[in-house]
């Protein structure tokens, strides 16, 4: 029996991270991945995930976890399928490590991914996004931080992971602008160019932020790096207080991701061009937004009806029949 811990210990630190370069969120998911992997599979074997063997990690077994995440986590069909990446990958990675494990190895990767449909793309209207804002309070320390960050999710269209990776020396300020430097997906960076409100939002934040020991721009209360879920919380916290001004929202679950849909759809109906919109959120190519943001816009299909013609039906006027001859012909 092969030791699990050896091999999946070098493939996220050396494979990974150095000779791949990928960058420390998709690290996170890959590890992610396979914490829950080897804990339903301890489970399943009644062992511990230290203890755990690669011969016991089978197609099968692989299958079953699949179906815990579907099932009994109400994961979707994108998250099912990024697990069963992250475990192909590091199979592909065991391939030339472990040969006489060939076999296991390729019916782990002959799994399918499973098809996910396409939904419509959840955003803010006009009304909810200033709600939104508005929510914060400027008068104290935290809601002056909170509007800053709300602002820059809503206009710069940043994933959540950009937002709280933003440090100092990422924020340029010029007379009219401000400059921000977002470190994206596979350690892609791309420079935002935004509005001096932005600035100003951004300064009385920095104003009343205070010395800290790390250099991300934006910080919790304890004066550490602000994280995902914290702001997750700063989201949830200010659209129960934007509900009672705009009872939209009630039906609607806004997370990190929808103020970055809500960007894209306002620069898509201000600019009419996907390949502005693909570089603006850092997308690698312009498949994406076409798939998520082109199929849903009700812009582009007004825009469809307004320049072609309905096919023409043939004319004429319906007649109902005599009611005596239609009774006669009943059996």
């Amino acid at each position: 029996m092969t030791a699990l811990a050896p091999h999946i210990t070098a493939f996220l630190q050396q494979r990974l991270a150095v000779e791949r370069g990928a960058s420390p969120h998709t690290c996170d998911s890959y590890a992610y991945a396979f914490q829950l992997l080897f804990t339903f599979a301890a489970n399943k074997l009644k062992t511990t995930p230290a203890k755990l063997s690669i011969e016991q990690l089978d197609a099968p077994l692989v299958l079953q976890f699949l179906e815990y995440l579907q099932k009994e986590r109400g994961n979707g069909a994108r998250t099912r399928n990024a697990r069963l990446a992250a475990i192909q990958s590091f199979m592909h990675f065991l391939e030339h490590r472990l040969p006489s494990a060939l076999d296991q190895i390729r019916r782990i990767q002959a799994i399918p991914t499973r098809r996910a449909g396409t939904k419509i793309v959840p955003h803010l209207t006009a009304d909810e996004r200033q709600a939104l804002l508005d929510a914060p309070d400027p008068h104290t320390r935290l809601g002056i931080r909170d509007r800053a960050m709300l602002y820059l999710a809503l206009t710069g269209g940043l994933r959540v992971s950009e937002l709280v990776g933003i440090r100092l020396d990422d924020i340029t300020f010029s007379d009219r602008y401000v400059h921000v430097v977002v470190r994206g997906k596979g350690r892609r960076e791309r420079a935002l160019t935004l509005w001096r409100e932005i600035g100003d939002a951004l300064r009385a934040w920095l104003a009343v932020r205070g010395a800290a020991s790390v250099p991300e721009l934006f910080l919790n209360s304890r004066g550490e790096a602000m994280t995902r879920s914290g702001f997750e919380c700063v989201i949830d916290r200010h659209v129960a207080i934007a509900r009672s001004r705009c009872p939209s929202l009630s039906s609607k679950r806004v997370s990190p991701h929808v103020l970055r849909h809500t960007c894209a759809f306002n620069m898509l109906a201000a600019t009419g061009d996907v390949r502005k919109v693909a570089l603006w959120l850092g997308h690698a190519g312009i498949q994406t937004v076409e798939a998520f943001y082109l199929r849903h816009d009700p812009v582009e299909r007004i825009e469809a009806l307004s320049t072609s013609v309905a096919p023409r039906l043939r004319p004429g006027r319906f007649r109902p029949p005599d009611r005596l001859i239609a009774a006669l012909r009943q059996p």
